[in-house]
Order: structure tokens, then sequence, then C-alpha cells
């Protein structure tokens, strides 16, 4: 009836910043451009982070976090968490406005960043009680105040981390994660993946979504190393897996196309044990091409929600015969397909996919009308009970067991592993004052997962460059459209609402 898995021995959950203390003292632990640490040093490090954290501010408080990879947004997870406080990581990617709302919902007490991002902000993007400092400024006042803070005994269920995703209704909104979340998902991800103490993982992904979390805190659950990479070239991937001798490599559709057209030196090729997907399906080009690539490479690929971590994966074993499945639920996750009825769907009918058990998230900060859409009680199937994420992703389950994507409910955007909402898109293209109506969607496309389309309603002569500069300066690079339609009128519905169904018809949505 449901797909479940666990580990031997189900580990009670631990406080998230005893991940800090796992590995073999001397073994690297963390690879940066300039030093490595080792475990030890590791351990040291976040505790002198936690010490400061701790003697600034209070338990309870948000700590944000705006930089690119590097040895304070790798810690902080940790430290953070060890301090009492909650960590909110934002995306290096985005921009003054998503970074002044993130700011603003969260109450954060801190933003630490680097200079050069911190310069781009408005006095009134900083939250009054905000104290925004530099990467470089945080570790001197560390380093000067020198308290180390012991691994902490807090209780597994409580907050730790808010991180944001784009909802379907517009702005980013704040889905809460506990230590429990963060600790069992990283013992899940370690144990399907067969992690060990000699696994090098090179963390290409954005430390602010919990799949590229996933890349430190699982890998340190096992003992191995982390290399943090902020690549601007997919040759620049293949040529650090060589480098670093790297076993373990996560990343989306739109990289695994780019890197399939760069040459893998021999070195990475021979020390690659398993690489992992998530944000989207890898199409069988995909996966062939990298069984070619990587003849002797494992393949994991994976489906998963910021609400609840991970939710499945596709045994290696089973990816040439069933290259289109999602799998079997992960470990600490029950996942159910379920009818309009809320009952349990036989083999082969299609339902909503329904995530249970210790992986779902605590619901959305500040939030709760969204709360109690997404998260609902568990159905009466469910083994685990309490409180389950309702997906909205329509999936069927065939008679091995095996889970197969068939769409979504909503109307969010996937680009580039990013989860888009079509309204942010929508909001800022209207804030411009240069069209009167617009309409953001996805088509299609082989290396992105779909490229972003932007309907709009307005005088193009007059307003096509203009428009086009201006989000380019107000929007991240992965929200940009791809495409702009000019439009004199907008199809309508019978009820007189824009009729979208017949704008994807015609852009070949």
């Amino acid at each position: 009836m449901a797909a479940s898995n666990h580990p031997a021995h189900d580990p009670v959950p631990r406080p998230l910043d005893h991940l800090a203390e796992r590995g073999t003292r001397d073994a690297p632990a963390l690879v940066l451009r300039d030093r490595i640490l080792t475990h030890r040093d590791l351990a040291a490090r976040v505790a002198l982070l936690a010490g400061w954290l701790a003697n600034r501010w209070s338990a309870g408080d948000r700590i944000a976090s705006w930089a690119a990879k590097g040895e304070l947004t790798c810690l902080l997870p940790l430290a953070a968490a060890r301090a009492g406080m909650v960590h909110v990581p934002i995306n290096p990617l985005l921009k003054r406005a998503q970074v002044a709302h993130i700011l603003s919902d969260s109450g954060a007490s801190a933003l630490l960043a680097t200079a050069s991002r911190l310069k781009s902000l408005e006095e009134q993007d900083i939250p009054a009680g905000c104290v925004a400092m530099s990467e470089e400024d945080a570790w001197q006042e560390a380093e000067r105040v020198d308290a180390m803070l012991p691994p902490s005994e807090r209780d597994p269920g409580e907050l730790a981390a808010i991180l944001y995703t784009s909802g379907s209704t517009g702005k980013p909104k704040g889905v809460m994660l506990s230590h429990a979340n963060m600790w069992l998902g990283a013992v899940s991800v370690a144990h399907y993946l067969e992690l060990a103490d000699d696994d090098v993982t090179l963390a290409v992904l954005p430390l602010s979504f919990d799949y590229g979390q996933s890349q430190l805190l699982s890998t340190w659950y096992a003992g191995g190393s982390v290399v943090p990479l902020d690549y601007l070239f997919p040759r620049d991937v293949a040529k650090a897996c060589a480098k670093q001798s790297v076993t373990t490599l996560a990343a989306v559709p739109p990289l695994w196309v780019q890197l399939g057209d760069v040459e893998w030196p021999e070195e990475a090729v021979t020390s690659l044990r398993r690489v992992t997907n998530s944000g989207g399906a890898l199409t069988s080009e995909i996966i062939s091409g990298l069984q070619v690539k990587l003849p002797n490479t494992k393949i994991f690929p994976m489906y998963g929600l910021t609400e609840a971590f991970r939710s499945t994966y596709l045994d290696p074993a089973l990816v040439a015969e069933h290259p289109t499945s999602m799998g079997r639920a992960i470990p600490f996750a029950e996942i159910l397909v379920i009818d309009d009825e809320g009952n349990v769907c036989e083999a082969a009918e299609e339902g909503e996919l329904v995530h249970c058990g210790p992986l779902v998230a605590q619901g959305y900060w500040n939030d709760p009308e969204r709360t109690t859409e997404r998260f609902k009680p568990a159905p009466a199937a469910s083994t685990y009970g309490g409180t389950a994420v309702w997906s909205g992703d329509r999936v069927k389950r065939d008679a091995n067991g095996l889970l197969y994507f068939v769409g979504r409910r909503d109307a969010m955007i996937k680009s580039s592993g990013n989860r888009i909402s079509p309204q942010e898109i929508e909001s800022a293209a209207l804030a411009t004052g240069l069209v009167a109506e617009a309409v953001a969607l996805g088509v299609p496309d082989t290396r992105l997962g779909h490229a972003i389309h932007l309907v709009v309603r307005g005088d193009e002569g007059a307003g096509a460059d203009r428009l086009a500069r201006q989000l380019a300066k107000d929007l991240p690079n992965f929200m940009q459209p791809q495409v702009i339609h000019w439009r004199e009128a907008m199809p309508l519905n019978p009820n007189g609402k824009i009729d979208r169904t017949a704008l994807a018809a015609e852009i070949g949505a």
C-alpha cells in the first residue's frame, strides 16, 4: 500500500550541531580555496562561531546569511543550531527585493553577507533591529570574543532553519525545519547513498536549498569531506572532480545536460562513485549520456519537496530498466498515493503524492493559512499518522511499487532546478508600469527543464527594451524570461479571467 524504507537501526534524532563531532579528527572535513579544515578544525570553528552568536544574540533569533560558498555559509547551519538560533540561508543569486522580503518576513536579527552584497541593499531593505555585517567582520569579531560553545543538548524538535522556497501564489515562503528534520535527513541520505568516511562531495548546489545543504550534512554524518564550488563554467565542475578526487556529485537536470557536453578528465571518471539528481526529472537521453561519460558511476535519480526534505530515490540497479521512475521512499519517509476520496490508490491509478513521517517540516513561517493548505493530517492508511505534506504532485505506482511522476496541480515553473513562482515574475513586470497585464509560463526546454516565457499586454514599441532592462535589474538571473511575447489583448475564459490554458497552448507551454 505504501512505499517506505528504513535503515537497519533507526537512530534517535540528535541536535544538529552534533554533526560537527562525527568525523575522524585528523581527516579532512572541508576543503576551502585557501586551506583545508580537518574534522577537528570543523568542530573547533563551529564552537567558536556558535559562541560568538550566543554572546551577541538570543536563542530563537533568526540569523540570515547571503554569501557564496565558504567557511561561514558552510558552518553557520551547525553553529546557529548549537547557539539555539535559527539559520535563514538566502540564495546568493537573489537580488535586493527578494532579500528584503526574506529579512522582513523572517524577522531576522542578523544578516551575515559578503561586503559587495551588503552594498547592493538600500537602507529600507534591512529591518529595524537587524544587524548587517560582512563575513570578514563576523569572523574577526568571533575570534576576538573567543567564546567556545560545546556541543548542545537541545531538543531535536526545536526549530533550526527556515528555508525560503518559491510559492505558486507569489513571494517566497519560509519552510520551518527542526533539528530532527535535518539530522534524520542527513542519516537517510548517507544510508541509501552508502556514504563513507573516505567520500569526497563536490558541493556545487546553492546551500540555500535543502538539496544543497544535504551535500554538507549527509557527508559530515558519514565522516567524509566537502569541497564547496561556485563554478562559472560546466568544465570547472569536471576539472574540480579530477583535482579533488571527488566521489559524490549532486546536480540538477540542466547542469547534467551541460556536463554531458564537456570532456571529463580520466581522474574524474575514475574517482566518481555516485551522482545524484533532483530538482526535475532526468530524461532517458541525460541518463544514457551519463552512462557513456561515467560508465562505472552509480546514478541516483531522486524526487524531493522542501516541505519534507526528500521523498524518493531510484536504486541505481533499476535505472537502466526504469529510467523514468521516481523510485521508492527514502529512509524515514512514508509515501502514499491518495485518490480524491482520501483512499490509497491501486497500482497504475493516478493520485496525489502524500509524504508522511519525521522528515515532514513544521510548516511555513508566519503563514498559518498556507500551512493549513499544504500540511494536513496524514491519511488513515499512514503508519506514522500525525501531519503529512500533501504535495500537489500527481503520481502513479506500478505493480512493483515504483513511483512515476504524472504532473503538478499548481502553476509552478521549474527552471535550472529552481522552483519559480509565476506570480513573482508577473508582479515584477506589472510593477514596472510598462505593461497592463502579464502571464508567466514555463515552456519545456531540453537544457533548462522549463524556459520562462512572459506574455504581456502593452505597447511593445514603447516598452520592450525598457521592460527587459528593468526585469534584469529586479529579478535574479534564474527568473529572467527567455522570451517576452507582446499582445494587444489577452484571451479571456468564460469567467472573464485571462485564459492561461489558451496562452499556454499558443506558445507551447
